[in-house]
């Protein structure tokens, strides 16, 4: 049961990942056998239930992908069930403080530790997924180890913020979202403008000097080999619903009149 937590402490190179915004089991199965390194699951945009969460996890697990779940908010009583259903690798979104951060890591963890490592989960593993329904011997007492806590930064109080965030126990890893940055910062809708790029890029300097990893959403090319270069632990490339449209555009362009063009005979 690898972590994202153990799959970027093993990697020789950055993490490629994809989204399966679609909500469906059967796009999840074709991205998560691409060759990709991860696979996000996006339940904070796409049309995606608990309930529903569960043949798209089966789904990735026959493949050698690591699973992140979005789930919709910072909610403990969500992160308690998509935990439950035996996701284990969280991306929390909009995480704009330390305390917003630590209240993620709060949710993920089971009571009993000290200080920060306290917890507040619900235990009710033995009557679900994440345990295997009891056949995980002692797993409420090794949970930490199966589960790992990436938060999302998204906005310019998260960018100022971003080296406090990393240094909370229990973050695992940081992920920039530069559309809802973009739109933070006053450019909704424009994450190339120069300062979003600059404040992207900062964070990624923030983050690494604390020495967690940080990732970013890059479906630009270049904005994936930037980030890269400066060093993105993990880079997410395309999402299916993405994939679908721009490549179903592609395939009927050539030959396909523009809308309105009257025949020429």
């Amino acid at each position: 049961m690898t972590t994202f937590r153990d799959a970027l402490a093993a990697a020789d190179a950055p993490l490629v990942g994809l989204w399966n915004a679609s909500g469906s089991a059967l796009a999840a199965e074709i991205m998560a056998g691409s060759g990709a390194d991860l696979l996000l699951v996006d339940g904070e945009h796409g049309p995606i239930t608990v309930s529903e969460l569960l043949p798209i996890l089966q789904a990735a697990a026959a493949y050698p992908v690591t699973t992140l779940v979005r789930v919709p908010w910072n909610d403990p009583v969500i992160i308690k069930q998509v935990l439950d259903l035996g996701a284990q690798n969280l991306l929390v979104p909009m995480v704009s403080t330390a305390d917003d951060a630590r209240a993620a890591v709060r949710a993920a963890r089971y009571p009993g530790g000290a200080g920060e490592r306290e917890g507040a989960r619900g235990i009710g593993s033995a009557l679900a997924r994440s345990s295997r329904w009891g056949r995980l011997a002692g797993y409420v007492q090794r949970a930490d180890a199966h589960v790992s806590v990436t938060v999302q930064i998204e906005t310019a109080d998260a960018v100022a913020n971003a080296a406090e965030i990393a240094a909370v126990d229990g973050v695992d890893a940081l992920f920039i979202g530069p559309a809802d940055l973009a739109g933070s910062m006053g450019y909704p809708g424009r994450p190339s403008e120069p300062a979003v790029v600059a404040a992207v890029d900062a964070t990624i300097d923030a983050v690494r000097a604390v020495g967690k990893p940080v990732g970013v959403n890059a479906f630009a090319e270049a904005d994936a080999d930037r980030c890269i270069a400066r060093g993105a632990a993990f880079v997410f490339v395309a999402a299916d619903v993405t994939l679908m449209a721009r490549g179903s555009e592609a395939a009927v362009a050539r030959l396909k009149r523009p809308a309105g063009e009257a025949d020429s005979y």
